[in-house]
């Protein structure tokens, strides 16, 4: 490396580190206050989009303005993700609605949360959901009665759910 580059390197490092010391203890205050948990990680993803999108941060002249715009954006993006998926999995919404690849994306992680579930609580999910089946259609099927149904797709549905907050 030249020792122009390098200058440049330390240059960058320098703008930036200087704005993180500076600043990230307020933001994560102010994200953790905002968002709970899920403010550290916001927090770490909005310093990350700073370095991608500003390098050295030199010419950010409201730091503290630019880092809640930032990180509103990204929490904003992860809400509207999160809707998709919730619609996703509770059947209201088809992976064919969305674009090609987001349509993929959803798709795969629908397989995986579903093959995440209890055998128990699959086989009524899947029924239900991919087969169109009702619950006394599922209950016949699997020499059960529709209350136990009702509360497998209940379960199952909450287990989901639960998969996508984390």
């Amino acid at each position: 490396m030249s020792d122009r580059t390098g200058e440049l390197e330390r240059r960058r490092e320098g703008g930036l580190a200087d704005l993180y010391r500076r600043h990230a203890p307020w933001l994560a205050r102010r994200l953790r206050g905002r968002f709970g948990e899920e403010g550290e990680d916001l927090a770490q993803d909005t310093w990350r989009k700073m370095a991608a999108a500003y390098g050295d941060g030199r010419g950010v002249r409201h730091p503290r303005a630019l880092l809640m715009m930032v990180a509103g954006r990204l929490a904003s993006d992860s809400a509207a993700k999160r809707a998709r998926r919730e619609a996703l999995v509770e059947g209201r919404l088809a992976p064919e609605a969305e674009g090609a690849e987001a349509a993929q994306e959803a798709a795969v992680l629908l397989e995986e949360l579903i093959l995440g579930l209890p055998d128990d609580l699959r086989s009524v999910f899947v029924m239900s959901r991919f087969g169109g089946l009702s619950n006394a259609q599922i209950a016949g099927r699997l020499g059960m009665s529709p209350k136990t149904v009702e509360w497998r797709m209940t379960r199952a549905l909450a287990h989901l759910t639960a998969q996508l907050r984390r």
